[in-house]
Formats: C-alpha cells, structure tokens, sequence
C-alpha cells in the first residue's frame, strides 16, 4: 500500500535567509523609508497631524451621529469646532504677545546696559579687544538673523499647511469607511479581519490616550509654571505659562525653550539676578514634578515605548521633518509596536520597541529523576 502523502506546510515554501543577507536588506529597508519620509514631508506630515486631530474629534462627531444629525453636518460642525478651539488659544497669544510688544523700548534699554556691563567685564577680566568682541557679536548677530529669517520661513510654511488640515479632517470623516476597507483589504485577504480591525481600533484608543494625556499634562504644567511666575513677580506671567506648556509638548527639548523665555524676561524687567535665578530654580522643580509624576501617569502610561526607542525616534524625526517630526514621533513608533505585536515575524521588533516587563526566563533544576520548572 502506497504510503499516504501530506499536505505541504504552507510556511515550508517561505524563503529562509541567513542574517548576513537579512540585515542589509532590514537597513536598506528603513534608508528607504526615512529618505521618502524626508523628501515627501511636506505632503505626508499634513496627513499624519490631520489623522490624529480627526482621531480626537472622532468622539464628537460620532455624539452628534447619535443624536440624529445629519451626516455631513455633523461633521461640518465637528471640523469647525476644532478649528474655532485652535483659533481661540493662537488668538489668545496674540493678544498677550501685542501687550509685550508694547514694552520692547523697555527690552532694548535693557538689553543695551547689560551688554554694556559684560562688554567691561570681559575686558577687565579676561582682557578681550573691543575689536575681537566685535567680531563676535557681529557673527552672533549673523546667526541669529538666520536663525529667524528660517523660523520665519518655517512658519509661514505650516501656516499654509494649516489651511490643508481641516480639509483632510473633513475628508478622512467624510471617507473613513472607504479607508477602513481599503487597510482590510489590503493587508488581508479576507473583506472582514478581526485581526486588522483590532489593530486599528488599538491604534485609535492609543492616540487618542495619548493626545487626551497630553491635553491633561500641558494644562497643568500650564498652570504651574503660571503660578510660579507670579509668585516670583515675573510680568505677562500666564503668556509665558502657556508658552512653557505648549513647548513643552516638544519632547526632550522644548523644556529648555520653555525655561529660556521666562528666565529672559525676568532678567530684563527686574533687577539684578535673583529673578532669574528663581525663574530657573522653580522651572527645574516643575520640570521633575512633570517627568516623575504626571507624564509617567498621564502620558506615558497610554504609549508602551522605552526611553531608548523615545529618544532615538525623536532625534529622527527631528532629522525628517524638524518640531513636526519630533510631535509625530511617539505616536508614530507606538502604531508601529502595535502592528508589530500582531505580526509573529515582527514580534522582535515589538519588544525592542516596547518597555513592558518581558516574561522571565523559566529556570529548571534537577530533583531525582525528574526535571522541575521554576
């Protein structure tokens, strides 16, 4: 009797490759994806920050549904009024930072006597030439100009981008089921996929976590740095608060900048240095009190990335598309450990990316005869 034959394993047929031949292609991989990142930002990023805003107005607009608005019209006023909420808080700023600007002959006054003051102390101390400080102030100036001329140049190019955003809002809600069949369909064979359908609800909940812990974090390092500033008597105290809270959401760097404003203005409106050294001193404490305890409970908690991966991802997305690439960084990597944890020949990457606690290792020990896991 002719032996029976079984059916060939499916995962048999998959090409095998040893890791000298898998890593390169891993890398050449990923140079490709950053380098389209890179070249294609101006289109991408709009896309990417208008996902995540139609993700936070998803509740909103999914309200208005259940109370038998009409469709478009629901998310019409969806749309405008996430507009109207970004409008008001741009809007406040430029009403605190028009009263600031009436006190700039204060600034250049200011800022004149103390260069003036450490002009004499370098040459009194360290006997530096009018003519070699010169030099250096005339290439910090340089520096500076560009500097602004590119801020300049940066803003004016998001506020562009800015008008893009509500229109992709308005078309993602306008489209999204179309979209949610397009990512089935296209990364499973089947019209219905419990596992991608997983995946993007786990995606939606994590930024959407995410976002609302930072909305909960940022109002309250608003309101302490605001507090702080008047209890130490620095002016336009609740502009800088805001300020400090909106940079902070910058990871790792816009903490510096949101020292740096309050710290100024108190050096040049007060006397001495005091002011600015308790600017300082009361930034550092609310600083800690932020990465210890409310960032760790309210916003780190809703996205399982280590610190490692954290701060590489924000360093490259500060290389593909500066303060925007370092926003979307955290939020992008946490998808990605999502998609990853589902895929098993991702999984790896998965807990390369993540910080959870892996399981430990079981360890055996000999008694007798019999071999007993501990």
């Amino acid at each position: 009797m002719p032996p029976t034959m079984s059916a060939p394993d499916p995962h048999s047929r998959e090409l095998q490759f040893p890791l000298y031949v898998k890593a390169p292609l891993i890398l050449l991989g990923l140079a490709l994806t950053v380098f389209t990142l890179h070249i294609a930002s101006a289109i991408i990023f709009p896309l990417f920050f208008a996902a995540i805003f139609a993700i936070m107005l998803h509740p909103v607009e999914q309200w208005l549904l259940r109370h038998r608005v009409p469709r478009l019209l629901a998310i019409t006023l969806t749309v405008v009024l996430g507009v109207v909420s970004l409008l008001g808080l741009v809007y406040f700023i430029y009403l605190e930072a028009m009263q600031l600007s009436s006190h700039m002959p204060l600034f250049k006054i200011k800022f004149a006597q103390t260069t003036g003051q450490l002009h004499q102390w370098l040459q009194d101390r360290m006997g530096i030439s009018d003519e070699k400080l010169r030099g250096w102030l005339s290439e910090a100036s340089n520096r500076a100009s560009a500097l602004l001329g590119g801020t300049l140049s940066a803003v004016s190019g998001l506020l562009v981008v800015a008008t893009l955003i509500p229109v992709y809002i308005f078309l993602f809600f306008l489209y999204q089921k179309r979209l949610v069949d397009f990512l089935t369909q296209a990364f499973s064979s089947r019209r219905r996929d419990t596992g991608v359908a997983e995946v993007l609800h786990e995606s939606k909940a994590t930024i959407q976590s995410y976002m609302v812990g930072l909305l909960i974090e940022g109002s309250i390092v608003a309101a302490l740095n605001t507090t702080g500033l008047l209890i130490i008597g620095v002016p336009y105290a609740l502009l800088l608060g805001v300020l400090g809270a909106l940079f902070n959401f910058i990871p790792y760097v816009g903490g510096l900048i949101a020292i740096a404003l309050p710290m100024l203005m108190a050096f040049v409106t007060k006397p001495g240095y005091g002011h600015a050294l308790a600017v300082v001193i009361t930034y550092m404490v609310i600083q800690f009190t932020d990465n210890h305890f409310l960032i760790p409970r309210i916003v780190a908690a809703k996205i399982k990335v280590n610190a490692l991966v954290a701060i590489v991802g924000v360093l490259v997305g500060n290389a593909i598309g500066g303060v925007a690439g370092m926003f979307l960084a955290l939020p992008v990597i946490a998808i990605l450990k999502i998609v990853f944890d589902r895929i098993p020949a991702l999984k790896p990457w998965g807990l390369l990316l993540g910080d959870e606690e892996g399981p430990r290792a079981k360890r055996t020990k000999t008694k007798g005869n019999q071999m007993v896991v501990e």
